[in-house]
C-alpha cells in the first residue's frame, strides 16, 4: 500500500515547478494539437463527466510525448454567458468576480487529478484581451455582408429575457433555464452561416468524425434538392411560390398550406372573408415554440381561407388554401403544397378537414397501396409522368416541364437557419458596430478594440428584454469613426457560442495582442489533430467553429480549410441506478470524494475501464476498488525487481504484445482494454518470484499515461533518474508476438451483438458456452427459439433465431 495522497501532490508539483507540460515552440519536431473542449466554469466546479471528457487525450498525449511529438494540450474557460449573469444576479455578486472565483477552483480540480493540460496557455473568453480578437472576426464578417439585422419572430426566454437560436432552443426549451420558449418578434442580428451551407458540408469529405456526427452535422444543414413552383390564385392572379422535394408528385397537389405569419394574409386581407379568424389563429401560434409547431405527433390544426382559391398549375384544378402552425416562414417559401396520398402530415390534415386525396404513386397496383404511400412505386393519375418507376427519372421529367413552361424552376433548400448572434444581456462580448443617422451602421475602429464592457452594478436585463448596457449614456453615446456625428452604439452582446468559436486558434499564440495568431504558428500547429467533446455540441459549436474558420479561411488568415482533423465523442457516466446523474436524483458522485478516497490515479483509471469511451456507463463502487488493488499490485510488485535490463525470457511474448495492444488501443479509443491488457501483463509478472528491471519498467511507462502519479514514484523508487513525461514509449518486435487470443463476433440473425476476447485454441463447444453465457447476447436470444447456430473457426459465431 503506498500513500497517495503524497505521492500525488509530490509530483503534480514536480511537474508544475519544472514546467514539464509548457509547449514549447519547436518547428522542428513532428506537431500533435489534442484538443478538449473548454469547460463552462460553473460554481458546482467540476463534475465527472468534465473528467471523461478531457481523460481519453490526457492519455493520448502523455504518449505523444513519449513518442517525440511536440504536443500542444491547451486548456481554458468559456466563461461568457446566462448561467454566471444569472448567479451574480441572485447572490449581487459583479459577474467578473464569479467568474474568477470558478475558474480559481476549476484550475484547482484540474490540477489535482493531474491533468497535463498546458495551463500557461488557460484563456477565458471574457478577458478583454481575448474578447478583442472574438470583436475582431466579427468586424471582419461585417465587412464580407455576413452580418445583418432583420425584424423576425424569434426564439425568445421570458425567464432569461434573450432571443435564442435553433441550436439553444431544442425542444422548445431555454438550454440554460430550461422553460418553456414562446415566439416573440424582435430586432435580431444575423450572421449568415447559411451562405456556407455547401462549403460545411463538403469540409465534412475531408475530416476524420465519428459517423454519427457527421450524420448530425449533415441532417442540421439538410440540404435538400427540389423545385419552385408557382401556384396562381384565381382571385387576384397573384403567384404563390411553394419549394418541393417532391415535384413528382404535382398531380396529386389537393390544397395548399400556408404559414402564419406569410405575407400574403396581409396583402389580401380586403378580400379575406374570414380574416378575423386567421388574425386570432396567428396569435395563439405565436404562444407555440418552433419545436410544438413541427413536432410529428401533435394534432393538425388550421383554417381555411374564406376568398382566396390557388390553381393547380398542371391540371388547372382550383384548390384550398389553409393557414396552419406546423408550416415555417424560415424553411423553404413558407408555403406548401399538399400531397395527402404520400405525406401522412397532409394526410392527417386532409382526413380533418375533408380534403380530397389523389394518389400519384402505387405499390403494384392501386388495391394493393395503402395511403399515405411513402414509397417509391409507379407513377399514375400524372399525365406524361404515367408508369415511370424510377423516382429520380420523374423528379427531372417534372422540373424539365416547369422550366418549359415557365412555372417553376430546380431549387435548393436548406434547414440550417442565420445564426441569431444578439443577446439583451449583460455578460457578454459588446457588439463593435455604431449606429450613425447619417452613415447608417458601421464598425468600431479596429485600433478602438477591444471595445470593453463598462464596469456597472445594475446588470439586470429590462422588462422587455433590453440589454442593461442601453441605461448607460456613457457608454451608448458617441461619434460616428466615418463622419463625426453623434451617434449610438449597439447595445446587444454577443452570445456565449461566439467566444468558443475560435479558442482553438488562441491556444497557438495566446499572449499575441497584435493579432488573433501568428501566422508561422498557425500554419505549424493547425489543424488540430484529434477533437473530443460532447455529441450535445455537433450541431451548435461544432458547426459554429466549422463556419468561423472556414470564413477565415477565405479571406486567407488561417492555412486550412478545416480546423479539426479528427473529432469524438464520450458518452454519459450515468448514476449508481443507471439513471442520469442529477442532485434531485441524488446519484451524483462527487470527483473529491473520489479522490479523497482512493486517488486521482484511481480514478482517472477507472472512469476510462468502465466501459467503450463513446457509450455511457453506470457507475460501480466495486470495480473502483478493483482497480485501486490493481494499482497496490503494480506497487508491490517493486519487491520482485532485480537489477537486470533484459526482458525476462518468458516475458518476451506477452510484453511485445501488450506494447502493440496498448499503443494501438489508446490511438483507437479503446482504453479499457488496454487497461484490461496491462492487467494481464502484470498477473503474467506475478508468476515469477522475480521480474527484471527492464521488466517492470516497460510497465510503469504503458501504465503511466493513465496513472502517472504512481508510476513517477515507482520509477523513482528503482533508481530511474528521468521523470516518464518525455521518457521514450516502448517500441515492439513483430517476430517475437504470438497471438493467443482473438476477438469473437457474436451475431444474432447476422446482426453484430457481442464482440468477446477468447483463446486462439477455444474449442466450438467453449465459443458457444461463451457466447450464450455474454449478457447482451442473452437479451436477444432468451425465450427465442434457436434455428442453427453457424460457426466461423476463429472468427464469428451467428446464433439465428426465429423472429
Amino acid at each position: 500500500m503506498y500513500n497517495f495522497k503524497e505521492v500525488e501532490k509530490k509530483w503534480q508539483k514536480y511537474w508544475e515547478n519544472n514546467n514539464l507540460f509548457v509547449t514549447k515552440e519547436d518547428f522542428s519536431k513532428k506537431k500533435y494539437y489534442s484538443l478538449v473542449e473548454f469547460p463552462y466554469p460553473s460554481g458546482n466546479g467540476m463534475h465527472i463527466g468534465h473528467i471523461k471528457a478531457y481523460m481519453g487525450l490526457e492519455v493520448l498525449s502523455r504518449m505523444k510525448r513519449m513518442q517525440g511529438y511536440n504536443v500542444l494540450f491547451p486548456i481554458g474557460f468559456d466563461a461568457f454567458g446566462l448561467p454566471t449573469e444569472n448567479y451574480a444576479i441572485k447572490t449581487n455578486t459583479h459577474p467578473r468576480k464569479v467568474t474568477d472565483d470558478n475558474i480559481l477552483k476549476f484550475t484547482n480540480q484540474l490540477k489535482s487529478i493531474g491533468f497535463s493540460f498546458d495551463f500557461s496557455r488557460a484563456i477565458d473568453t471574457t478577458n478583454p484581451d481575448y474578447y478583442k480578437f472574438t470583436q475582431w472576426i466579427f468586424l471582419k464578417l461585417f465587412e464580407n455582408g455576413l452580418v445583418f439585422k432583420n425584424k423576425t419572430y424569434v426564439n425568445y426566454c421570458p425567464n432569461c429575457k434573450v432571443v435564442l437560436s435553433n441550436e439553444d432552443s431544442q425542444g422548445g426549451k431555454c438550454d440554460i433555464c430550461h422553460n418553456d420558449v414562446i415566439q416573440k418578434e424582435k430586432e435580431v442580428w444575423y450572421l449568415k452561416i447559411t451562405d456556407y451551407a455547401d462549403k460545411l458540408l463538403e469540409g465534412l469529405n475531408e475530416v476524420d468524425f465519428l459517423p454519427q456526427i457527421k450524420l448530425q452535422q449533415e441532417n442540421w444543414i439538410g440540404k435538400s434538392k427540389g423545385a419552385y413552383v408557382n401556384f396562381k390564385l384565381k382571385e387576384t392572379d397573384e403567384l404563390v411560390e411553394v419549394y418541393t422535394t417532391r415535384p413528382d408528385t404535382l398531380f396529386g397537389v389537393t390544397f395548399m398550406v400556408i404559414a402564419p405569419e406569410h405575407p400574403l394574409i396581409n396583402s389580401s386581407k380586403d378580400i379575406i372573408k374570414n380574416i378575423d379568424e386567421i388574425n386570432n389563429y396567428k396569435s395563439n401560434t405565436l404562444k407555440k415554440t418552433a419545436f410544438e409547431r413541427v413536432e410529428i405527433n401533435k394534432d393538425k390544426t388550421g383554417v381555411k381561407i374564406d376568398g382566396l382559391t390557388a390553381i393547380n398549375p398542371l391540371n388547372n384544378k382550383e384548390i384550398p388554401i389553409y393557414v396552419a402552425d406546423y408550416v415555417m416562414m424560415n424553411y423553404g417559401t413558407g408555403a406548401i403544397m399538399a400531397v395527402p396520398a404520400h405525406d401522412s402530415r397532409d394526410y392527417d390534415f386532409a382526413k380533418k378537414y375533408n380534403v380530397e386525396v389523389i394518389p400519384v404513386i402505387i405499390n403494384g397496383s392501386v388495391e394493393k397501396t395503402q395511403l399515405p404511400y411513402e414509397e417509391d412505386g409507379i407513377m399514375i393519375n400524372s399525365d406524361f409522368l404515367n408508369g415511370i418507376d424510377n423516382k429520380n427519372e420523374s423528379i427531372n421529367k417534372m422540373i424539365e416541364y416547369l422550366k418549359n413552361k415557365g412555372i417553376g424552376k430546380e431549387g435548393v433548400q436548406y434547414k440550417l437557419n442565420d445564426w441569431a448572434f444578439n443577446r439583451q444581456r449583460y455578460w457578454g462580448e459588446p457588439i463593435p458596430l455604431i449606429h450613425c443617422p447619417k452613415c447608417g451602421t458601421v464598425g468600431v475602429p479596429y485600433e478602438e478594440l477591444p471595445l470593453k464592457l463598462p464596469e456597472i452594478n445594475d446588470f439586470e436585463p429590462g422588462t422587455d428584454g433590453e440589454s442593461p448596457l442601453a441605461k448607460i449614456d456613457s457608454f451608448v453615446n458617441c461619434k460616428c469613426p466615418i463622419c463625426g456625428e453623434l451617434s449610438k452604439r449597439e447595445t446587444d452582446t454577443m452570445p456565449q457560442w461566439a467566444g468558443s468559436s475560435w479558442y482553438y486558434l488562441r491556444y497557438i499564440d495566446p499572449f499575441n495582442n497584435e493579432e488573433l495568431a501568428n501566422k508561422d504558428k498557425l500554419k505549424y500547429w493547425l489543424p488540430v489533430d484529434w477533437y473530443n467533446g460532447g455529441m450535445e455540441h455537433v450541431t451548435r459549436h461544432l458547426i459554429y467553429s466549422r463556419f468561423w474558420h472556414r470564413f477565415l479561411y477565405d479571406i486567407g488568415y488561417v492555412p486550412v480549410k478545416e480546423p479539426f482533423l479528427k473529432r469524438t465523442a464520450q458518452g454519459l457516466i450515468l448514476g449508481p441506478d443507471g439513471e442520469k446523474m442529477s442532485k434531485s436524483r441524488g446519484n451524483v458522485v462527487d470527483p473529491s470524494d473520489v479522490i479523497n478516497a482512493y486517488g486521482a490515479d484511481v480514478l482517472r483509471m477507472y472512469i476510462l475501464f468502465m466501459g467503450d469511451y463513446s457509450l455511457e456507463s453506470p457507475w460501480d463502487d466495486s470495480s473502483i476498488k478493483g482497480i485501486s488493488r490493481f494499482l497496490d499490485r503494480v506497487y508491490n510488485l517493486k519487491d520482485r525487481v532485480v537489477d537486470r535490463k533484459e526482458y525476462t525470457s518468458e516475458f518476451e511474448a506477452i510484453i511485445n504484445k501488450t506494447i502493440k495492444k496498448v499503443s494501438s488501443d489508446i490511438e483507437n479509443i479503446k482504453y479499457n482494454t488496454a487497461i484490461s491488457e496491462l492487467m494481464k501483463l502484470t498477473n503474467e509478472y506475478y508468476k515469477n518470484i522475480y521480474i527484471t528491471k527492464s521488466d517492470y519498467y516497460v510497465l510503469l511507462k504503458l501504465l503511466y499515461p493513465f496513472a502517472p502519479h504512481i508510476c513517477e514514484e515507482l520509477n523513482e523508487l528503482i533508481n530511474n533518474k528521468e521523470s516518464l513525461v518525455y521518457s521514450e514509449w516502448p517500441s515492439y518486435d513483430e517476430s517475437k508476438i504470438v497471438e493467443d487470443s482473438y476477438d469473437l463476433i457474436v451475431q444474432v440473425n447476422g446482426k453484430i451483438r457481442g464482440k468477446i476476447e477468447v483463446n486462439i485454441n477455444i474449442s466450438e463447444e467453449e465459443m458457444k458456452q461463451i457466447a450464450f453465457n455474454n449478457d447482451n447476447v442473452k437479451k436477444y436470444i432468451d425465450g427465442k427459439d434457436i434455428i442453427k447456430i453457424i460457426v466461423v473457426k476463429n472468427k464469428l459465431l451467428n446464433i439465428v433465431i426465429k423472429e
